[in-house]
């Protein structure tokens, strides 16, 4: 959109109306939605209702034609982040160090093991390189955020780019819903399954959203490993344009400025540890704690609505079987191998 400030103050004015009503229309979506979770049983927890409604809404707004003119508060990333700097309030600092530990062993294997496999199976299917460095990022680190660091260390088209998120949210959403009950019929702990969803489920609203329909330790832990991976972000993407310009590109003259690694690495990560350090001192009393733990849960209930808004079902429509293929397999792959990782570094079956 153009920068408002340099439009005529006429047009500015609608700019702003249209601005105010889309922040008007997620805000009673979220209340909508507070609602329904208060009336409906437990087992609905919020996260569903929020992407239900979200949905609902979506279709609404883009029968009537109306979606383009009223999305500019629909920011799944902006709320997510602010909810995870939130959630670092609630997570004693000493935990986030000792979880953190097995999360970066976690992210390392899930990470170099998933993007290998992925890569190697766009090329059996012949996607476009491009597509499959994009591809690759997403279903190994962490869905979008990754995807949109890999599609400018690569330089893809931005097609790649609405390809492989359009397959991330429709995959995520299942899988949000369906892992935090099958981690409860497979009985794993609160720690297993928490590792489990943040090891596997592709964008971090998702595995927030999985973590909070289990319980409220296997959110905290699948926050902190997902962390875990979204910290690897920045070093991924230096590593694939690097390789990239050299390999591929054959121009070894050109390596990338490590600034890259600063440039992708995701910022909230350190608005979580720090807060997690203010909480971890006593900064916070029991009353403020419960005002931030409220505010979280709205900021959480905001991003799982506007993902349900930003879902484009239009980007199906131009996929080929092929890169479908890729990622559905690459995600059962990275679904079992999360598992059994989680098993051994969180679940103690070889004794960590």
């Amino acid at each position: 959109m153009e920068n408002i400030r340099t439009l005529p103050w006429s047009q500015r004015r609608v700019e702003v109306a249209k601005a105010l009503i889309s922040l008007a229309i997620l805000i009673s979506l979220a209340v909508l939605t507070n609602w329904l979770t208060r009336l409906s049983p437990k087992a609905l927890e919020y996260p569903l209702w929020a992407v239900a409604v979200g949905l609902g809404a979506n279709l609404v707004l883009r029968t009537v034609g109306v979606w383009e003119k009223v999305k500019q508060a629909f920011r799944a990333e902006l709320f997510l982040k602010v909810g995870l700097v939130l959630l670092g309030a609630g997570v004693n600092f000493t935990q986030v160090m000792s979880v953190g530990a097995k999360g970066v062993v976690q992210a390392l294997i899930m990470v170099i093991a998933v993007f290998l496999f992925t890569w190697w199976l766009g090329g059996v299917f012949k996607l476009d390189g491009k597509l499959r460095a994009v591809m690759s990022a997403a279903v190994a680190i962490c869905g979008v955020s990754a995807a949109i660091a890999a599609t400018g260390a690569v330089l893809a088209r931005k097609e790649h780019l609405a390809y492989v998120t359009a397959l991330v949210i429709i995959t995520a959403l299942p899988l949000m819903i369906l892992m935090p009950y099958a981690a409860l019929a497979l009985g794993l702990s609160p720690e297993w399954a928490g590792a489990w969803f943040g090891g596997n489920i592709d964008t971090t609203a998702a595995v927030v959203g999985a973590g909070a329909i289990h319980s409220e330790v296997a959110m905290k832990i699948a926050s902190i490993v997902k962390m875990s991976q979204n910290a690897l972000i920045g070093v991924a993407a230096f590593l694939l344009a690097t390789y990239w310009v050299i390999v591929v590109e054959k121009k070894p003259e050109e390596r990338p400025d490590a600034r890259v690694i600063w440039e992708r690495f995701p910022k909230f990560v350190l608005g979580f540890i720090v807060t997690s350090i203010l909480a971890s001192l006593g900064v916070f009393g029991k009353a403020q704690l419960a005002d931030i733990n409220a505010l979280r849960n709205w900021a959480f209930t905001l991003a799982f609505v506007s993902i349900g808004l930003q879902l484009s079902f239009g980007e199906f429509k131009k996929m080929g079987a092929g890169p479908v293929a890729v990622y559905l397999v690459a995600t059962v792959f990275n679904t079992v191998l999360a598992l059994g990782v989680a098993a051994v570094i969180f679940g103690g079956l070889l004794g960590f």
